[in-house]
């Protein structure tokens, strides 16, 4: 696997994927991702500010997507409860972290979260923040199994509150 920066191009293959997710989350009855993000203007943003990703496979296929950012998390500024690392210092940021439905349960997301891990690591950057709606199990699970700790909840843009969770990059 590789993980390399988005373009314009690969759109069409982020959309799908993110539709794929869109679809698991829904039927397993949790309400992320339902209203309308992300969206097709959330990724051509995140191309234009290069923290589009995308995962490919061996035959060069894009089996996953997420954005990566080190430039902050405005949300991020007023948590119930405390970051590990105050949000003033610089972070690394994972969202829209999604696999395409047949590359599933085959350590994509952990592959995605070492490559960052890595990332910050030669950046000296000490510190990976990530958020996830309390329903979902899947991302809380794999959080909690790289060593993430929980470390209270946020409110998105739109008001809704997520499980805010970080790492600490050594």
């Amino acid at each position: 696997m590789n993980i390399r920066k988005a373009t314009f191009d690969d759109i069409p293959n982020i959309l799908e994927i993110i539709d794929d997710a869109k679809a698991l989350l829904k039927s397993l009855q949790i309400d992320q991702w339902q209203n309308g993000y992300p969206n097709k203007t959330q990724i051509e943003n995140d191309i234009k500010n290069n923290e589009s990703y995308v995962v490919l496979n061996t035959e060069n296929q894009i089996i996953a997507t997420t954005m990566f950012s080190i430039t902050g998390e405005p949300t991020y500024k007023i948590i119930e409860g405390n970051w590990v690392i105050p949000e003033t210092e610089k972070y690394g940021v994972i969202h829209r972290l999604a696999t395409k439905k047949e590359f599933r349960k085959l350590g994509i997301a952990q592959f995605v979260f070492d490559y960052f891990h890595a990332f910050l690591k030669e950046q000296n950057i000490q510190s990976l923040k990530i958020d996830t709606h309390q329903e979902n199990q899947g991302m809380q699970s794999l959080v909690k199994r790289l060593g993430y700790q929980y470390c209270g909840i946020i409110k998105t843009s739109y008001g809704d509150k997520r499980l805010a969770f970080e790492k600490i990059i050594q």
